[in-house]
C-alpha cells in the first residue's frame, strides 16, 4: 500500500475526488441527516467547525496512507462519500464505507462508485479481501453489497455495533 498514492477515479457518470474544505456543508449534511444516518452510529458534524475538523482528520489519514476517502461527485456536485479504511496489519484486508445523499439514492450511483473502489482496492492496493459492515435492517445497503458480489460472513460480528452484520468480497471473485 505504501507505494500507491491517492488518485481520483473517473467512472461513466462520476468523479471520485479528494475531499476539500469547501465540501464542509455536504459533510455536515451527510453526518447529521437523520435519513442518511438511520442505520449508522458515528460522530456528527453539525457545525462548520466540526465538519472542517473531520475533513482535516480525513486528509491526515490519506497523507499517512491509513485510508482512502473519496468525495463522490455527479455533474460536479458532491453527492456522497466512499472510503477504504481499517486496513489489516498485512495490508491485505480493508473495510469499505459509504454514504449518499437521500435525493441521489436509488439511481445506481453508489453501485457505480463501489465497483470502481473495489477495482482500485484489488488492483492498485493489491487487497485480497474487502469487508463491509452494515446494519442488519439496512436493506438498501445489503442489496447493494449482494449486487456487487459481497457475501455475508456468518458468525462474524462488529464489536462496536451489535446490530451490524459483516459482508466480504474476495479478490479472486472480483478479477
Amino acid at each position: 500500500m505504501s507505494n500507491n498514492h491517492f488518485s481520483e477515479i473517473k467512472t461513466e457518470r462520476l468523479l471520485l475526488r479528494h475531499l476539500k474544505q469547501t465540501d464542509w456543508e455536504m459533510i455536515s449534511y451527510l453526518r447529521t441527516d437523520k435519513e442518511v444516518n438511520k442505520f449508522v452510529k458515528r460522530p456528527t458534524a453539525e457545525t462548520k467547525g466540526k465538519a472542517l475538523e473531520f475533513i482535516a482528520k480525513i486528509s491526515d489519514g490519506i497523507n499517512k496512507q491509513n485510508l482512502y476517502y473519496w468525495s463522490i461527485t455527479h455533474n460536479l456536485t458532491m453527492v456522497g462519500t466512499i472510503c477504504l479504511w481499517n486496513f489489516s496489519e498485512d495490508k491485505k484486508t480493508a473495510e469499505v464505507g459509504y454514504d449518499l445523499s437521500s435525493k441521489f439514492q436509488g439511481k445506481g450511483i453508489m453501485s457505480e462508485a463501489l465497483k470502481s473502489v473495489l477495482n482500485f482496492g484489488f488492483h492498485n492496493l493489491n487487497l485480497s479481501i474487502i469487508e463491509a459492515y452494515t446494519h442488519k435492517k439496512n436493506e438498501s445497503s445489503k442489496k447493494l453489497l449482494k449486487k456487487n458480489n459481497f457475501k455475508l460472513i456468518k458468525g462474524k460480528s462488529d464489536e462496536y455495533n451489535k446490530d451490524n452484520i459483516v459482508y466480504k468480497i474476495d479478490r479472486k471473485l472480483n478479477i
